[in-house]
């Protein structure tokens, strides 16, 4: 495990304070180890070598939307030296990317397509989908979790909305795995794999698009195509940009947070059999397992202009990340109430980001995870992991690589 180091600074309440310092890039790193939580019981942020890292739930909740800050991932290759090309063309042109008018804009065109009705409409598709993956294993007892269930479902899930042959899942899936990689620190050394899966993938978006304007339907695509208000409309870059970012970001967040949920019921069996009796507590299981166990590391802002908070005086153009799984798991705000997928009234993880950027697509991932996880519960009967599980690393969108599981078959 990474070791913490320390360095003295000062801030308005307290002369020369005690400050962990975590070595971010240190593949040993963990952003949920025991390491991170004896830091956040002895103050509420941590220095790392892109900026200030916050550990606590409340200093979290009020920076992610504090009128100082702005979006930070923007920023996110300049920091590994990438200002140019084709992917940081494409990162720079996220709705997740852009502030103000621009963002707004954009959220406004791309909201119809991501409406209630379109997903809703797809849960039957989902649900026979789920079933039709753990039923080639479901008498076996066993499965490697992440290659035979939740790659396949999150890759044909995102073929099903985009209204594509599932068979042609594959090929989105790899790409896609390939392009997930610039959330990590490692993205300078994996740029090459990372463009020319981008490019992949803007042949594909481009394909769809043209197929949709000549033959439209119903559906996610044609939505997105056709997309205007007052009389605006997307532009041809913004329309093939937003598809690609759906089709990564749609496939990355379900995999991994399919992996992290197994993983979160396989050290809480109770809860698994709890779910497996009670199906209608899959959406508040989903909203449990990104709470402790988020694929999503961290949320980064931007603070704009010079401010104090919390007797920390925070200057212009510093990167703040808001640490998610040390939030969610904040006692100072969850007590010491462990997973639980009955609980109420707790406050909402920040897996989907918040404030004025929140996700777009939050409700395709709810939906498809809420749909998989009780027909699994049903289905595979105590789970343990059986063999040798592969971790990505802890930063960026993690979670299993690999996760043999073996189980009860019901």
């Amino acid at each position: 495990m990474a070791e913490i180091s320390w360095e003295i600074i000062n801030d308005r309440n307290s002369r020369n304070t005690a400050v962990p310092f975590f070595d971010v890039d240190d593949p040993a790193f963990s952003v949920s180890s025991a390491v991170v939580h004896r830091a956040r019981e002895n103050g509420w942020y941590a220095r790392t070598r892109y900026g200030l890292a916050v550990l606590r739930y409340d200093q979290a909740a009020r920076l992610i939307r504090h009128p100082g800050v702005r979006q930070g991932s923007v920023a996110w290759p300049a920091h590994h030296g990438i200002t140019s090309g084709p992917f940081a063309e494409w990162w720079s042109g996220w709705v997740l990317n852009m502030e103000g008018e621009d963002h707004q804009r954009l959220r406004r065109l791309l909201n119809p397509a991501f409406s209630r009705r379109l997903i809703e409409a797809l849960v039957p598709r989902f649900t026979a989908l789920a079933g039709e993956l753990a039923g080639s294993f479901a008498e076996r007892g066993r499965c490697e979790f992440m290659a035979e269930f939740a790659e396949p479902y999150a890759a044909r899930v995102i073929a099903i909305i985009l209204g594509i042959p599932e068979g042609e899942s594959a090929a989105i899936a790899a790409d896609s795995a390939a392009v997930g990689l610039a959330t990590g620190v490692r993205i300078r050394e994996n740029l090459p794999r990372i463009e020319a899966a981008l490019a992949n993938l803007y042949a594909y978006a481009d394909a769809l698009i043209a197929d949709r304007r000549v033959r439209p339907r119903d559906d996610f695509v044609t939505a997105l195509a056709e997309a205007q208000g007052d009389g605006d409309r997307l532009s041809a870059r913004e329309l093939r940009d937003s598809l690609v970012l759906l089709i990564f970001g749609g496939f990355d967040t379900t995999r991994n947070q399919l992996g992290l949920a197994m993983q979160a019921f396989i050290d809480h069996p109770r809860q698994w059999r709890l779910l497996a009796g009670r199906p209608e507590l899959a959406p508040a299981a989903v909203e449990e397992v990104m709470r402790i166990s988020p694929t999503t590391t961290w949320v980064t802002r931007e603070a704009v202009t010079d401010f104090t908070f919390d007797g920390l005086e925070i200057e212009a153009g510093t990167t703040i990340h808001l640490f998610c799984e040390s939030a969610g798991t904040d006692p100072l705000a969850f007590g010491d109430a462990g997973f639980d997928i009955t609980a109420t009234g707790r406050p909402p993880h920040f897996g989907f980001g918040g404030g004025v950027h929140y996700c777009l697509g939050h409700l395709v991932a709810r939906t498809d995870m809420s749909v998989a996880l009780p027909l699994l519960a049903r289905t595979l009967r105590e789970p343990r992991v059986r063999g040798e599980a592969v971790w990505l690393p802890c930063s960026g969108n993690t979670g299993p690589a690999r996760l043999p599981i073996a189980f009860e078959p019901a």
